[in-house]
């Protein structure tokens, strides 16, 4: 019987510990902070989406993003379902694909991992903050107490940088760079984008159902829609979460992102220029900043009557057709720079990582250290926002703990 040590206890540590016990192996699990999987807690907004029945490897990035294929082959939506299922989830799909626990509690999806580990008996050491590993016919974990542990297989399950307050610090890159892996760079995904602009203070705070788009060089490469939140320093949202990863990817690179924004989003501006001529023929002698009353969000109308240089007490009938153009150009195209991003802190995800390249996609084992395999979020693959993030950490957890069992 193997003696398998999974350094991390987040969704991919505990999945890894589970798979590696049901194929056999004798298991310790090492999470750093006093308890194991506080990351879930914080998923979906406290409900846990779980993963997402439209999952496809179109969902996935990194410098390789075939690579998670066949983990996700292995251990399946289906497959991930009735895993959860067994140990008590009743799943509820909501709109766009996406799984939660019935009882819409992130606590549910921890509690029966939980439980799952504690009926496993697997060995779960909490407050175990890992400094180094050596490599010689077994792994010698040393933490950062001193306190050393020995192991036939080791499964890094660290998680990246994103929400450091759960404890991910990006110390698992560090292991991984000393047993000789290369890091691919790293930056935060699923995050809140910081755009060039006076325009943000003035509407702070203020919610739109829009749609998104991005653009390099006047070419669109990604488009999203739903809830867009206006902040002080830019724009958030999950539209906006979900083009986050391609706007850096742009900037890292030295490379211009542009956003677009689309506040009607329904309409072209040729729609929209003869809609609100009809509108305004029934308010000739309002303003312009009341004609827009109920039609924008109230809070929108003068910041936006400013960009485009209309004077807010003018009346409606002595709007120029130019004016009611720009008018109509801005509601259905406003477009911004985008500059960087919030912090780790408010990430949801970590961008990059361990580089693919250096790991067997079939066993999640290193191709460079015999007996070392990886899962989750510390390798270089990333999701998009609806449960695929976690989805990849359920499927690369349960690879990487079968295979260091069994081989």
């Amino acid at each position: 019987m193997p003696k398998v040590i999974v350094i991390g206890g987040g969704a991919a540590g505990m999945m890894a510990a589970i798979s590696a016990r049901n194929h056999g192996a004798d298991v310790t699990l090492l999470e750093r902070n006093s308890r194991v999987g506080k990351k879930i807690l914080a998923t979906g907004n406290g409900r846990c989406n779980y993963t997402n029945i439209n999952l496809s490897i179109n969902n996935y990035h990194g410098k390789n993003s075939k690579f998670p294929y066949s983990c996700l082959c292995q251990f399946s939506v289906e497959e991930t379902i009735y895993f959860f299922e067994r140990l008590g989830i009743t799943p509820v799909v909501e709109e766009n694909g996406k799984v939660f626990p019935q009882s819409f509690q992130s606590s549910s999806i921890l509690d029966v991992l939980r439980f799952e580990l504690e009926y496993l008996n697997v060995e779960v050491i909490t407050e175990a903050y890992v400094v180094d590993i050596e490599k010689r016919d077994y792994f010698i974990i040393t933490l950062k107490d001193g306190r050393k542990i020995r192991g036939d297989k080791i499964i890094l399950a660290t998680g990246g940088k994103a929400a450091p307050n759960t404890g991910s610090d990006g110390n698992g890159y560090k292991l991984a760079e000393r047993l000789g892996h290369t890091i691919e760079n790293i930056f935060p995904g699923l995050v809140q984008l910081k755009l060039e602009g006076n325009f943000f203070k003035k509407v702070s705070g203020v919610k739109i159902v829009g749609v998104a788009e991005l653009y390099h060089d006047n070419r669109l490469l990604k488009r999203d829609k739903g809830d867009i939140l206006f902040t002080d320093y830019g724009i958030s949202g999950p539209p906006i979460l979900q083009l986050s990863r391609t706007a850096l990817e742009l900037i890292n690179c030295g490379k211009e992102a542009e956003l677009k924004v689309s506040i009607i989003p329904h309409k072209s501006p040729k729609e929209l220029y003869e809609y609100l001529q009809y509108r305004f023929s029934f308010m000739p002698m309002k303003t312009i900043e009341v004609g827009l009353i109920g039609f924008i969000n109230k809070r929108l109308i003068i910041p936006i009557l400013k960009e485009v240089e209309i004077d807010r007490n003018k009346k409606i009938a002595h709007l120029s057709v130019d004016e009611v153009k720009r008018l109509c150009n801005i509601l259905t195209d406003m477009r911004f720079k985008v500059t960087g991003s919030k912090s780790w802190d408010d990430a949801q995800v970590t961008a990059g990582g361990v580089k693919t390249d250096e790991i067997n996609n079939s066993t999640m084992e290193s191709k460079l250290v015999r007996g070392l395999y990886f899962a989750g979020e510390i390798v270089d693959v990333d999701g998009d926002c609806g449960g695929f993030n976690l989805q990849w950490a359920w499927s690369s957890g349960y690879v990487a703990g079968k295979n260091a069992a069994l081989h």
